[in-house]
C-alpha cells in the first residue's frame, strides 16, 4: 500500500528530535513541580531575552495547549461583564466548542478581512457601545483579540498592529495576541514585526509550542507582569492548564529556545508552503486566499481534490461545493521535502 503524505495540521506529528532527546535526558531528574524548577526558569529568561523584556517586570508562563491558553488569558483579563472582541472568523470565535462563552464571557465580533479586523472598526464598535444610554444594560467590550498569523494565514502589518494597539490604549482596554502559530508568521517573507515589537505593541500574547516543534506547550508572555494579570496562577490552576510535572514543559522551552531552534522550524515550514503554493499558482489554480505562512488555500474542482486525496491528507474549508470546493494545506516544522514534491508532481500531473 503506498504511503500517504500529510498536509492536514501542523501538530500531526511529535516533537522535534532535539526536544526528545532532552526529555530523555532529563526523565529521571528530580525537581519541584509547577513550573518552579531550574529548566522552567531558564526557559522564562530565554523568551524574555528574545522579546527584549526585562526579567524584573515581564511575566512568562508556560500552559499546556491553546484552548487553554486562550480562555484562561481572556478570563483573567475580562472583569464579570465584559465580553472579547475578535474577527467573526477568529479562532475563539469558531473552534473553540464555546470555550470563551463557557468562563462566562461573550465574543464579540466583528467583520473579517482576509481573517483580520480593522483598527477603525474596533474604535466605531466600543466608541459606540458607550454613546447607547443602555450600555450597562449590555456586554462591555472589555478587550481585543486577535491572532498572528490569522486562521487564514494572513498577516497583521506593523503598521496595523500598532494601529490597533494606538485604539485599546486610547481607550483603556488591552490588546492580545493568540500566538499559536507565530513562529511561520515570523518566518514569513511577509512579516514586519519582531518578538521585541510583539511585546511592545500587546498586553499579552503567546508563543506556540504545540504546532511548532513542542510535545505540547504555549508561553505567555506578560510585558507588564503582575501589574495586568496579579493572579494569573491559580486562574491557571482553574482552568486545568497547569502542568504539574513543569519541568516538562520547562526542558522543551528551553531547548526551543536556547539556540534559536524556534525560528529555524518556522523557516522551513513557511519556505515548504510557498513551494507549494507556487506549484498549485503555475497550474492555474485559484488561490482562496493570499498567505505567506504556513497554511495554503485554493479553490480546486472537485475531481482534482478527488485526485489529490489518493496522494496526499488534507482538509475541506468548509463544506464541500457541487463542482468545486475550498482545501486547505498546512506544513509543519517536521514536513520532509520529499512529501512536498510528492504533492506537487501529483498537482503538475493533473490535466
Amino acid at each position: 500500500m503506498k504511503e500517504m503524505v500529510h498536509f492536514d495540521t501542523d501538530y500531526m506529528e511529535g516533537a522535534h528530535p532535539e526536544v526528545m532527546e532532552r526529555l530523555l535526558a532529563t526523565n529521571l531528574e528530580q525537581t519541584a513541580g509547577y513550573g518552579s524548577d531550574p529548566y522552567t526558569s531558564r526557559a522564562r529568561q530565554l523568551i524574555r531575552e528574545a522579546c527584549g523584556l526585562s526579567s524584573d517586570v515581564a511575566d512568562v508562563h508556560f500552559l499546556v495547549g491553546g484552548t487553554q491558553t486562550n480562555s484562561t488569558v481572556i478570563d483573567g483579563l475580562l472583569r464579570h461583564h465584559e465580553g472579547v472582541i475578535a474577527a467573526e472568523t477568529g479562532h475563539i470565535n469558531v473552534h473553540e466548542s464555546g470555550a470563551i462563552e463557557a468562563s462566562g464571557h461573550k465574543v464579540l465580533t466583528l467583520p473579517s478581512h482576509d481573517g483580520k479586523v480593522e483598527a477603525g472598526e474596533v474604535a466605531a464598535y466600543v466608541d459606540a457601545f458607550y454613546r447607547d444610554d443602555t450600555f450597562e444594560h449590555m456586554v462591555a467590550p472589555g478587550m481585543l483579540y486577535i491572532s498572528q498569523p490569522t486562521e487564514y494565514g494572513t498577516l497583521y502589518s506593523h503598521r496595523e498592529l500598532q494601529a490597533l494597539s494606538e485604539v485599546c490604549r486610547s481607550r483603556h482596554f488591552p490588546l492580545y495576541i493568540d500566538g499559536a502559530r507565530l513562529a511561520y508568521a515570523l518566518a514569513s517573507p511577509r512579516n514586519d514585526t519582531s518578538l521585541p515589537e510583539l511585546a511592545r505593541l500587546a498586553d499579552v500574547f503567546y508563543i506556540g509550542g504545540t504546532k511548532c516543534g513542542l510535545l505540547f506547550g504555549e508561553a505567555v508572555v506578560v510585558p507588564r507582569g503582575k501589574a495586568l494579570l496579579p493572579h494569573f496562577f491559580p486562574l491557571i490552576k482553574q482552568h486545568g492548564a497547569l502542568l504539574a510535572k513543569g519541568r516538562l514543559l520547562g526542558v522543551q522551552w528551553e531547548t526551543l529556545f536556547a539556540d534559536g531552534l524556534y525560528f529555524r522550524l518556522g523557516a522551513h515550514a513557511v519556505e515548504l508552503a510557498l513551494r507549494l503554493k507556487a506549484a498549485f499558482a503555475a497550474k492555474g489554480y485559484t488561490p482562496y486566499i493570499d498567505s505567506y505562512t504556513n497554511q495554503q488555500f485554493f479553490h480546486l474542482p472537485n475531481r482534482v481534490i478527488d485526485r489529490l486525496s489518493s496522494v496526499a491528507t488534507f482538509e475541506l474549508w468548509g463544506p464541500r461545493g457541487e463542482e468545486q470546493s475550498t482545501v486547505r494545506f498546512v506544513t509543519s516544522w517536521a514536513t520532509r521535502e520529499a512529501d512536498v514534491q510528492t504533492l506537487i508532481e501529483a498537482v503538475m500531473s493533473e490535466e
